[in-house]
């Protein structure tokens, strides 16, 4: 969709206005959405999205100013004070590079360092009856064919199994 004011961009800002109950929308292209003021949506409010996130590294703010040498991610080249800066991480080999200056900020955002993950709604818990059953079908097999070779010993051995599986007695 083209911009509705110049008519020659591409609209990236899509603006929804609601005034006494009538809603009117524009489509803007970035320039215009700027010259028009609709430009950052934090601007004007004293508001800085990364110092925000800035801030969750707390005392390594002050570490920005003390020289020294700078360790820069081999993949990405973030150092940690762009990190600081941004409020972003550069790359996922950042989290190895910096773990040591993260971890402290990663356990006060998150309240922990570890990862536990979660299982997906559409996995089925391993049910642990549900393998005990395919143990007895198979021990019950086994019976059968230990009887059948007239080989009484293993046949009984297979039935007291069967039984402790299965929550009853065991039979001696």
């Amino acid at each position: 969709m083209l911009c509705q004011n110049c008519g020659k961009n591409e609209a990236t800002t899509h603006i929804k206005q609601v005034i006494n109950g009538d809603t009117a929308e524009r489509h803007l292209c970035s320039e215009c959405a700027e010259h028009l003021g609709y430009g950052d949506a934090f601007s004007g409010f004293g508001f800085n999205i990364s110092g925000l996130f800035g801030n969750f590294f707390g005392d390594a703010v002050h570490s920005l100013n003390t020289p020294r040498k700078v360790t820069r991610c081999a993949k990405c080249g973030y150092s940690f004070n762009d990190i600081v800066r941004d409020g972003r991480v550069g790359c996922a080999e950042c989290y190895k590079t910096f773990y040591n200056e993260l971890k402290p900020s990663i356990q006060r955002i998150h309240g922990q360092v570890h990862h536990n993950g979660k299982i997906a709604s559409t996995v089925e818990p391993v049910n642990e009856q549900e393998n005990s059953v395919s143990e007895v079908e198979e021990l019950k097999s086994k019976m059968e064919e230990a009887i059948k070779t007239q080989n009484f010993e293993l046949a009984a051995q297979l039935r007291d199994k069967i039984k402790e599986l299965e929550g009853g007695e065991k039979h001696e």
